[in-house]
């Protein structure tokens, strides 16, 4: 008896150990199609599959992306598998520091975490916290770099059913990372920063009037079992207010998205219990946005914004590439959660979470996330060279309501409109 407790301590005390990942698993770990691209029978650049050609593709496409084509929602055309190289100084710091992080005793706890992808080396089933590895790799990947905007970033709220829009949005994001910064100056982290924060996103709305001018301020800190702070500013009533946590989970500004949504997941690693489900070759909405169906509907000069289609045109008109990803499923460790689970498909050479599925507290499923990724070398020439895959479309369908919010961006990594200074809740009472 004694053995085995001393057995099972020891398990438990280097359980949240990670050995030095190799020079090869590093290289590995971004350019996962070095040897080659992934294939599929029958799968080739152009081809359309839709609902008379599902059954063939089935194993390369997720459960509710299954669903949505056998049903007649949309069609997804086939292109090309090509890379997503990854910023150099991202890649740089992650040789350079590998090793040094570890998980702690805790869900949310993370020590000696500098910059870089935290864990590099490919998941293995046998660690019950892998799961919670590759999720701090997206938490600490390159969503959006260290410094940028989507101005000015469209949502349309439409019944599915009818294809009837009931209501356009026009908002200006901006992003902003604290620490672990590997390729905007300054390097590696923004001073002074008394409250230890790592991230912060802000949000105005431009239009509609009975909206202008609502703010929302998301402040994450570096300790992830501290609450985020999130305030709303309603321009109607002309105060900040702090949000509630538990408001993270209500529907935001009556759209089909929670913030926890934002991004395909924006709360702390600490509220969710995470499992690897395994590693495969999945369809991921990756291109080359200048080369997609675009639409000038919203004149802007020097842009134009992914088109969409479908039913109810709740989808983006992009071409999807066969990728290998890592699936995670997020179940909530709080029992008032609104959801049951979120699974998420991680690209493993970005880390981004194009693909989410949500199931209600019944476990049935609930909604469809979809997040186009563009190749920054063929969009605006502001993006051109920084390795970011930018999110330039997004939908979100609830399948049972038969209603979907749609997302048109137009991202920019941009320092300069993103300075610090608007990241404070007193820029958001000045900012009538």
């Amino acid at each position: 008896m004694k053995k085995s407790l001393i057995a099972a301590l020891l398990v438990s005390s280097f359980a949240g150990l990670a050995g030095a990942a190799t020079e090869a698993e590093i290289e590995a770990a971004f350019n996962p199609y070095k040897a080659g691209m992934p294939t599929f029978p029958g799968l080739k650049p152009g081809l359309v599959i839709n609902k008379d050609n599902i059954e063939q593709f089935k194993d390369i496409v997720d459960a509710a992306q299954y669903k949505l084509i056998k049903d007649g929602w949309y069609d997804i055309k086939v292109s090309e598998t090509f890379d997503f190289p990854n910023p150099k100084g991202y890649v740089e710091a992650t040789k350079k520091n590998a090793g040094k992080t570890k998980l702690g005793a805790k869900t949310g706890e993370l020590e000696g975490y500098v910059s870089g992808r935290p864990f590099p080396e490919e998941p293995q089933a046998s660690d019950a916290r892998a799961g919670e590895k590759l999720i701090w790799n997206f938490k600490y990947g390159i969503n959006w770099g260290e410094a940028a905007a989507v101005s000015p970033f469209y949502w349309r709220y439409r019944n599915a059913a009818t294809g009837q829009i009931e209501r356009t949005i026009k908002f200006h994001f901006n992003f902003l990372n604290y620490t672990g910064r590997t390729d905007l100056e300054p390097i590696p982290a923004i001073t002074p920063n008394p409250s230890g924060l790592f991230r912060a996103i802000y949000a105005k709305v431009e239009e509609p009037l009975d909206l202008k001018n609502t703010q929302l301020l998301i402040q994450k800190y570096q300790d992830d079992t501290k609450f985020d702070d999130a305030y709303l500013y309603l321009g109607f009533q002309r105060r900040v207010r702090r949000l509630a946590t538990g408001q993270v989970t209500d529907a935001f500004l009556g759209s089909d998205l929670m913030i926890e949504d934002f991004e395909g997941y924006e709360s702390r690693v600490s509220d969710m219990k995470w499992s690897y489900l395994g590693t495969k070759n999945v369809l991921m909405p990756y291109y080359k946005h200048n080369e997609m169906p675009l639409t000038d509907e919203y004149k802007d000069p020097a842009y134009k914004f992914v088109d969409f289609g479908g039913k109810g045109n709740c989808m983006p008109k992009v071409s999807w590439q066969l990728r290998k990803v890592y699936v995670i499923q997020a179940e909530p460790v709080n029992a008032a959660h609104p959801i049951s689970k979120r699974i998420m498909h991680l690209d493993v050479q970005t880390f981004g979470a194009s693909r989410n599925l949500i199931y209600d507290r019944k476990g049935e499923l609930w909604k469809s996330f979809t997040i186009g990724k563009a190749h920054p070398d063929h969009h605006l020439p502001v993006n051109k060279g920084t390795g970011i895959a930018l999110d330039d479309a997004f939908s979100v369908i609830d399948v049972q309501a038969q209603h979907c919010t749609t997302g048109q961006f137009k991202g920019q990594v941009d320092a300069k409109i993103s300075p610090p200074s608007l990241f404070q809740v007193q820029n958001m009472r000045g900012g009538d």
